[in-house]
């Protein structure tokens, strides 16, 4: 199961804080997915990785935005992991990371969660911390005042629309190569 994280509605739509949502989106274009099924508290589509049809190699994926607030993610993924019957390690989060330098995008199971409220919720719903991330990287304000920070990720891009691409790119190559066994 991929994860993409953000908030919804549309006042968040072109925010950092979404950015997850974008790379969900991308993949779900990219792999001809389908309109997306209202469950678990989240928008899921179900297919193949790929999605070229009569494509038998290719692995059986779900991609799920949860619809609850970023904060709250654990209340969408938890349950649809359990459905799934889906383990940790086939847990695969994408998200923003302040910590990260604008257009940096890297990848890794488990670790810390630097502070990230929804990968909180998510571990506390999972029982653990030991999910794939991908880790995208929108930079951070020059302020380490919470409502700055806040302020930041929840404003619109300060980047370019074409910068912005790239980095969605950047994201979904990045799923990529973890659904094809390259992690950090």
């Amino acid at each position: 199961m991929i994860v993409g994280l953000g908030n919804p509605g549309s006042e968040y739509a072109g925010t950092p804080h979404n950015v997850g949502f974008d790379v969900a989106d991308a993949l779900t274009e990219r792999w001809g997915l389908g309109r997306p099924k209202e469950r678990f508290k989240g928008r899921l589509v179900e297919g193949r990785a790929g999605g070229i049809p009569g494509e038998t190699h290719a692995q059986r994926v779900a991609l799920l935005t949860p619809q609850t607030y970023m904060n709250d993610a654990g209340r969408s993924v938890g349950p649809a992991c359990g459905s799934f019957k889906l383990p940790l390690e086939r847990v695969l989060v994408v998200h923003d990371e302040i910590d990260l330098p604008f257009g940096e995008v890297r990848t890794r199971v488990g670790g810390g969660l630097a502070g990230h409220n929804g990968l909180k919720s998510i571990k506390q719903e999972l029982g653990g911390a030991d999910f794939a991330r991908v880790r995208i990287g929108v930079g951070r304000p020059s302020s380490t005042d919470p409502e700055i920070v806040s302020g930041y990720v929840l404003g619109r891009w300060r980047q370019s629309k074409n910068e912005v691409a790239v980095l969605v790119e950047r994201g979904v190559a990045a799923v990529e190569r973890v659904l094809a066994g390259e992690l950090e």
